[in-house]
């Protein structure tokens, strides 16, 4: 039996099912709904955040049939030749539509020569022509071809949004997963639906039973351990550097990715923090962590005496996050924010 990737079977196939694009999605409906519809878009965002999704939904709601959609992908086709193709092709009046559209994804990949030929296409288009260019990287689009697009701008997808879709898309194909897991998950994806939606796969594929906890998560994606991560907070509040080290360095001997276990440290830290100084909104972070996390957090903020559970070590825990792609040692950051966080240096 055939089994569609949950990114495709979940994609948005209209306007109202695009998550945390809002800001696009109205400017794009205005314009469908009073038609002003500009000959050509530049989309640019993060992977997966759905700018082609977007582009495709666009075209349909200005009419445009799947005979008079052209996608394109500009890592494979990325010359000259495969642009004069293209200028050629847009002379064709559409099949059955009003417009023809042409989506090129990866614009960025193109040829020096083959963004001239694009150019001149753009400078004179065919009125029954729209283009939709998509890129992750902006600044290796000519600003030639920038000036004569309306650019919109994709947000990675917040935690708060990604951790629903997974809750949402889980329940769909069946299964349950618990508030910690959704929030691990969403972590992992780092501001990407797809990548989400592919870590969440995973889970369904390979965990057994219906309700997925967050142990499951860590095994299956091989996410640092809430243990790892609670007793590195822990050091912090109980002022144990040796304990503290010794986390960062089981982490590194379990050949952990260190950015997502900083990562993870800094969002369960500012979730401390904000039980400290904002305890009634206690309830309203149930959905974001579990009973355990909350628990655990509570009790450290209760027995943390000295206070070292508040917003300068977040500063530094921050800070260390920032660095940590830039070091050999991928633990020294950690190690670092630790001896800084207690005063040990």
């Amino acid at each position: 039996m055939e089994h569609t990737a949950l990114y495709r079977k979940y994609r948005p196939k209209s306007f109202k099912e695009v998550l945390g694009q809002d800001h696009i999605v109205d400017v794009l409906k205005s314009s469908v709904d009073n038609e002003k519809v500009s000959h050509a878009y530049l989309f640019v965002g993060t992977r997966g955040t759905g700018k082609t999704s977007v582009a495709r939904i666009f075209a349909t709601s200005i009419g445009v049939s799947t005979n008079d959609m052209y996608e394109i992908d500009a890592a494979s086709n990325r010359g000259i030749e495969d642009m004069k193709e293209l200028r050629d092709g847009v002379r064709v009046l559409p099949f059955d539509s009003k417009y023809k559209v042409y989506i090129i994804d990866e614009v960025h990949m193109l040829s020096k020569d083959a963004w001239g030929a694009l150019l001149k296409t753009l400078e004179e288009p065919p009125k029954h022509v729209i283009f939709i260019l998509a890129t992750t990287e902006l600044h290796k689009v000519p600003e030639t071809i920038i000036s004569r697009c309306q650019v919109f701008t994709f947000k990675k997808a917040s935690d708060t949004v990604c951790r629903k879709m997974m809750i949402d898309v889980a329940k769909k194909e069946g299964f349950e997963l618990d508030a910690g897991s959704a929030e691990l998950l969403a972590i992992l994806a780092d501001g990407s639906f797809r990548d989400g939606l592919g870590e969440l796969q995973k889970i369904l594929n390979f965990t057994k039973g219906k309700k997925i906890k967050r142990e499951d998560v860590e095994v299956i994606t091989r996410a640092p351990k809430t243990t790892l991560v609670n007793d590195f907070i822990s050091a912090i509040a109980e002022k144990n550097i040796e304990k503290g080290i010794k986390a960062v360095r089981t982490a590194s001997e379990e050949n952990l990715d260190m950015r997502l276990y900083l990562k993870l440290i800094v969002t369960k830290f500012r979730m401390a923090i904000i039980l400290r100084y904002a305890p009634k909104l206690k309830n309203e972070m149930v959905g974001d962590l579990s009973d355990g996390d909350i628990e655990f957090l509570q009790g450290l903020v209760k027995e943390d005496k000295d206070g070292m559970l508040r917003s300068p070590a977040l500063s530094i825990l921050l800070e260390a996050y920032q660095n940590i792609d830039n070091t050999f040692i991928a633990e020294l950051p950690l190690e670092l924010a630790l001896v800084k966080i207690l005063g040990k240096e």
